[in-house]
């Protein structure tokens, strides 16, 4: 895999709370499959992450969300934690963001509690996801079908439940964001 997504941009959208984990190592596996990473946010400078029960470690953010552009990116990523998607959900910026990268139609992978901003952006329905098990609801109310997978792929959605599915996750991102450019080629 290694070199595989060379000239890749890959957004992660995240602010203080983000499940510090699922921030560290889907970012180290698409770096190590050549993509470039990078951290956008409604805060500049720095976010916190949360490590299980506690705060966990300061993360740069390499860019302000109000300077992203969905377009310039090849896949987003969002993350879970229960602070961080709830405070996404709440700020239309982030929402607006997410809702464009929808239309864009390239990979959007969300893990653990990170699908509340896709049901925030209305963009779900009829989609199959799985996330954190206490989305389940949110998710059927929504109009999306819940399952309980390790990673599900859905048209251009990519979800995973936890921490645990990281592995899983990250290489169907890999792979999603792979295949987009294998389909460029192949046209």
């Amino acid at each position: 895999m290694t070199g595989s997504l060379q000239g890749k941009r890959i957004a992660i959208l995240a602010t203080d709370g983000f499940e510090q984990v699922e921030l560290t190592e889907p970012r180290k596996a698409l770096d190590q499959a050549g993509a470039k990473t990078e951290v956008i946010s409604p805060r500049s400078g720095e976010i916190r992450g949360w490590k299980i029960k506690e705060w966990g470690d300061q993360v740069k953010v390499d860019k302000p969300l109000e300077q992203a552009r969905a377009q310039d990116y090849d896949a987003l990523v969002l993350l879970g934690g229960v602070m961080n998607p709830d405070r996404l959900r709440m700020d239309p910026k982030a929402v607006s963001f997410v809702k464009e990268f929808a239309a864009t139609g390239r990979p959007i992978a969300a893990i653990c509690h990170g699908p509340w901003t896709l049901i925030e952006a209305g963009v779900v329905k009829a989609k199959t996801f799985t996330s954190w098990p206490s989305l389940k609801t949110d998710l059927k109310n929504a109009g999306a079908i819940w399952v309980d997978k390790e990673v599900v792929t859905d048209g251009h959605f990519i979800s995973s439940r936890k921490p645990d599915d990281i592995p899983a996750f990250s290489k169907a991102i890999i792979e999603a964001v792979g295949a987009g450019e294998r389909m460029k080629v192949a046209s």
